[in-house]
């Protein structure tokens, strides 16, 4: 079977997924359909968008299917319909068996870590958060608990200090589609590996973030905070609220930060400023300096533009 002859159905939904279906189309292989989520609306007029995935099948004349249920039976027939020897899960959502064991070549999954470490919704945020000095891609045969399956490639990339969520996606993004390409071609050829997942001393999870989550706890050290800010920057985002004596709490959006270890005497979560230019917070070991912030409502600006519209008495508290 060439490439052009192997049926592929395409699952995903977000501009991380885009990249690997591009290779795929653009490399002149064979996908006879893509399925993605339903439409929803969004923004303040409830205006119904579409998922990336979706806009790049439209662009390129792709059969597209949106189903709300996995397990509809109408969806069950009109996937059988396509026939497909393979599907490619990239970023998309859990599938049950019926979909996933429909194909005879069988469904392989794009997963933004390097398994068996960093399984579940959000592997990008949490090896930046947990200070992992490398992260990568892994392609796998899917079976029935969540990222668990075989696995038939891995490539690796450090993780520099300067880096954020933002730059590692893209780093991985396009890793993920020449990786997905790769799988592609040693299925087709016969050579793809079929490797049980290795056993580890600790497994390290990757579940996903809600807004609770990424509240800064200013009790921790420079260095947790100075990561937790990057590995959700700039999505979705850690945060803080700003303490006015008698006046209600803001919320504080944070983007960036450097880090000053040093002892003090401050409480954690303290502010001390010049009022210009620096906006420190006092943490367990030091302080961490804000760069880049947005409060609710306002756009995004460095700490001395923040601190030009929006005056900090020394000593206030983030909390």
């Amino acid at each position: 079977m060439t490439k052009d002859e192997l049926r592929i159905v395409y699952m995903g939904t977000p501009e991380f997924a885009v990249a690997s279906l591009d290779a795929l189309v653009s490399g002149g292989y064979n996908v006879v359909g893509v399925v993605t989520m339903p439409d929803k609306p969004a923004g303040r007029g409830y205006k119904v968008q579409f998922s990336a995935v979706k806009e790049y099948a439209l662009a390129h004349n792709l059969p597209l299917l949106q189903p709300e249920k996995l397990k509809d039976e109408q969806f069950l027939e009109e996937l059988k319909a396509l026939k497909a020897d393979l599907q490619i899960v990239v970023a998309f959502r859990m599938l049950p068996e019926v979909v996933w064991n429909m194909p005879p070549m069988g469904t392989f999954n794009l997963h933004g870590s390097l398994l068996p470490q960093y399984r579940g919704a959000a592997p990008i945020n949490w090896a930046i958060i947990n200070g992992e000095k490398e992260t990568g891609v892994t392609t796998f045969f899917l079976q029935h608990e969540i990222d668990t399956g075989d696995l038939i490639l891995q490539k690796k990339i450090a993780i520099h200090r300067t880096d954020n969520a933002e730059t590692i996606h893209d780093q991985l993004m396009v890793l993920g589609a020449q990786t997905v390409v790769e799988t592609v071609d040693c299925i087709l050829d016969g050579t793809a590996p079929k490797m049980p997942q290795p056993a580890a001393a600790e497994l390290k999870m990757a579940p996903k973030i809600f807004k609770e989550t990424c509240k800064i706890n200013w009790d921790n050290d420079c260095e947790s905070i100075y990561n937790f800010v990057r590995g959700l920057s700039p999505y979705p985002t850690a945060w803080s609220e700003l303490m006015n004596d008698n006046t209600p709490s803001i919320p504080v959006k944070i983007y960036a930060v450097t880090t000053e270890q040093t002892s003090h005497t401050h409480t954690p979560g303290t502010i001390v400023t010049d009022g210009k230019k620096e906006l420190k917070v006092a943490c367990k070991d030091g302080f961490v300096t804000i760069k880049s912030l947005q409060l609710s409502g306002k756009k995004r600006m460095n700490s001395d533009e923040f601190l030009r519209g929006y005056k900090i008495d020394l000593l206030k508290q983030l909390a």
